[in-house]
């Protein structure tokens, strides 16, 4: 009788002088999500990586926003990559690479995903400069590669064109997430095999 696959679930606790952080990551989820990090718009951004990836995700951080957001952002940059990382393990039987394009109105993103273990962010969002629900542009590149490089992912993200800087990053945090629901796949035909000629990832 074949047994189940073991359940992709990761649970991460970061603390640190600047945030507490808590967050659970299934990857064999349904698009659930629950998010309150004290940055509206960047748990409106992480809701999309849950709803639009298909896991379900769970993120709670209590930060130094008196400050600013950055210690925050940063935070939960690196511990969803972290979470990322555990909840894959050694990623035997995974489809491993992922890419997606994804429209918002006036606005077209472009992500590509490889689970590859060596961790690279190329990132060209095209934001204006302004501020999003008080959340500063530069922030959001230092959210991916915080999360790229914690969870060991090459990732290329860019909005080819578009006005509205709400819908760009829109755009571009619901093209990552379906990169890496195609990347994070289970392939039958792989069976236990790791997906790499190295043999590991």
């Amino acid at each position: 009788m074949t047994q189940p696959p073991a359940p992709r679930i990761a649970t991460v606790q970061r603390r640190t002088a600047e945030t507490s952080i808590d967050i659970t990551f299934n990857l064999d989820g349904s698009g659930r999500f629950s998010c309150a990090t004290g940055v509206g718009f960047l748990d409106h951004m992480l809701s999309h990586i849950a709803k639009h990836g298909v896991f379900d995700l769970n993120v709670r951080c209590e930060g130094d926003l008196w400050i600013d957001q950055h210690h925050t952002v940063e935070d939960i940059g690196i511990a969803l990559g972290e979470a990322l990382a555990k909840a894959l393990g050694d990623k035997a039987g995974l489809v491993r690479a992922g890419s997606a394009y994804m429209p918002l109105d006036e606005a077209l993103a472009h992500a590509v995903v490889d689970l590859s273990g060596r961790p690279y962010a190329v990132l060209d969002l095209k934001l204006l400069g302004r501020e999003l629900g008080g959340m500063p542009p530069d922030l959001f590149n230092h959210f991916l590669e915080s999360f790229a490089f914690a969870a060991k992912i090459n990732l290329h993200l860019r909005v080819l064109y578009g006005v509205n800087d709400h819908h760009k990053c829109e755009a571009a945090f619901k093209a990552m997430a379906r990169a890496l629901d195609a990347a994070t796949r289970r392939d039958p035909r792989r069976g236990g095999d790791i997906p790499s000629t190295k043999g590991t990832l």
